[in-house]
């Protein structure tokens, strides 16, 4: 535990295994040893967020953690690229915790800058990273694409474009269909990875609503 930092990750590590204890108070057993240092740090994060933009913190409400996208691709980083373990997960972490697209854009020259050019998991790891960044404003809340057919699962009040969407039904019934009120199906042909990209991206970009500033300064 010599390297930069390292008395930090200890702590943290030692706040995981056996609690903080209260904030403001003289227990020394807090629920940090019940949910984990890291799910407590994101709760009180989304609790100081809406104070600060001056909203009663939804306590009950759980953590919104975004879209699941599933296109039967290999999307991670792999030991040869990156030997250490804890800097693979800390990878993984910033990775999903990217909120831009910039950020990602960052993240990759960071990452080729110090590990070499990314090979074909992790650019797939990093497109995926970035469908998320698309669909969990739109209210997507799955996507799943195998080799001939597919599905998008919607939240209770998705911002999508209905108009398009229906649309989309009218013209093509023979590939798209919409069930359960929430859930819209598609076929097609996508043996290949980059065909199941593309399907999830022409469809995020005909369903939304508004075009993102960074989408249309590119």
């Amino acid at each position: 535990m010599e390297d930069l930092g390292a008395g930090f990750t200890l702590a943290t590590h030692d706040l995981e295994i056996r609690g903080a204890g209260e904030l403001l108070g003289e227990d020394q057993s807090g629920q940090i040893h019940e949910i984990g240092f890291t799910l407590y740090s994101d709760l009180l994060e989304r609790a100081v967020r809406a104070l600060k933009e001056g909203r009663q913190p939804e306590l009950d409400k759980p953590l919104h953690q975004g879209s699941d996208i599933d296109l039967q691709v290999a999307a991670l980083i792999p030991d040869d690229y990156i030997p250490d373990v804890h800097t693979r997960l800390v990878m993984y972490k910033r990775i999903a915790s990217a909120a831009t697209k910039p950020e990602l854009r960052d993240l990759q020259v960071e990452m080729i800058d110090r590990f070499g050019l990314l090979p074909d998991p992790v650019k797939s790891l990093f497109r995926i990273s970035g469908l998320k960044l698309l669909a969990a404003p739109m209210g997507v809340s799955k996507i799943e694409v195998g080799r001939q057919d597919g599905r998008i699962l919607f939240d209770e009040d998705p911002d999508i474009n209905t108009q398009k969407l229906v649309e989309l039904l009218q013209d093509q019934p023979d590939s798209y269909r919409f069930e359960g009120g929430n859930r819209l199906r598609f076929s097609g042909e996508f043996e290949l990875d980059e065909q199941r990209f593309q399907v999830v991206a022409d469809l995020l970009d005909i369903l939304t609503r508004r075009r993102s500033q960074d989408d249309e300064t590119n």
